[in-house]
């Protein structure tokens, strides 16, 4: 008999020892209970005693949670529905709080976030046009929610570390329209570029026509003036030659007329013998 109630024994120590330890995790927020009311809710991590029996434990994540709410709809100031995604990250400040709140349970800091979430978008949204949104609004908006939030989180016993916009989105019945209107204000902006550089085309090819004009004249001025130039200098140099011979020039230029008129060898020239073309032809 005294083996099995040794055992009996040492089971029920070993039970007692199980139930009077406790440990906390890092990652952990802990409560302790004495017959379900609250006793401490300061328990740091590591290892911890309780009464077994009379003390109770429990513990909750410590961690950043983070609540991704369903896209939903807001007016902007200008009365133009939008769609927007957002997400929070909070996590539990006063477990105490948060156990008084909702009993611990974190589908309902959800429920409650959620609501909060689009209450402070809706009326900020309500502020902001659509151009704000999507310039600088969205940080303004972030700041204000963050610290409205947590206002409201201090009863739950949370704290808010970030509230985010990830897509401001415009319904689909309003994107067509505004694809529309921007289409026509792409081929408006392209019809008005067009028409630009069309004139800007004429333009340059007058003015080429008008500087290929100036140069044309200027040449055919420059080329007048020396070829004039040529056939004075030209007369100058046959009327210098002429006055230092005379009559060898004159000789000269009957050779080359002779050379002219007679050189194929197959001419025909009916003059009279005593032509002043035969000239030199009598003398010799």
């Amino acid at each position: 008999m005294k083996n099995p109630l040794v055992m009996i024994v040492l089971a029920a120590v070993v039970f007692i020892g199980s139930a009077s330890v406790f440990t906390v995790d890092q990652r952990e927020k802990a409560i302790v209970f004495r017959l379900g009311e609250i006793v401490r809710t300061d328990v740091p991590a590591g290892l911890h005693f309780k009464m077994p029996f009379i003390n109770n434990v429990r513990k909750y994540d410590g961690r950043i949670q983070t609540l991704d709410s369903s896209p939903e709809r807001f007016l902007t100031s200008e009365k133009k529905n939008v769609i927007v995604d957002t997400f929070v990250k909070w996590r539990i400040a006063d477990v105490g709080n948060f156990y008084r709140a909702v009993g611990g349970d974190a589908r309902q800091i959800d429920t409650r976030l959620n609501q909060f979430v689009k209450e402070g978008l809706r009326a900020a949204f309500s502020r902001q046009t659509i151009k704000e949104l999507i310039s600088v609004g969205r940080d303004k908006i972030r700041d204000g929610l963050v610290a409205e939030i947590n206002t409201m989180g201090e009863d739950l016993g949370i704290e808010i570390i970030d509230v985010r916009i990830k897509r401001i989105d415009l319904p689909d019945e309003v994107s067509a329209s505004v694809f529309k209107r921007m289409e026509s204000e792409r081929e408006r902006v392209a019809r008005d570029f067009r028409s630009r550089g069309k004139e800007a085309a004429e333009r340059i090819e007058a003015n080429a026509d008008k500087e290929s004009d100036i140069i044309l004249a200027n040449a055919y001025r420059e080329s007048q003036e020396l070829r004039g130039k040529g056939d004075a200098k030209a007369a100058k140099t046959y009327a210098d030659a002429y006055n230092q011979d005379k009559e060898f020039f004159a000789f000269y230029r009957s050779l080359d007329a002779y050379r002219k008129s007679m050189g194929s060898g197959n001419d025909l020239i009916v003059l009279e013998p005593n032509s002043e073309f035969f000239k030199y032809f009598k003398n010799q």
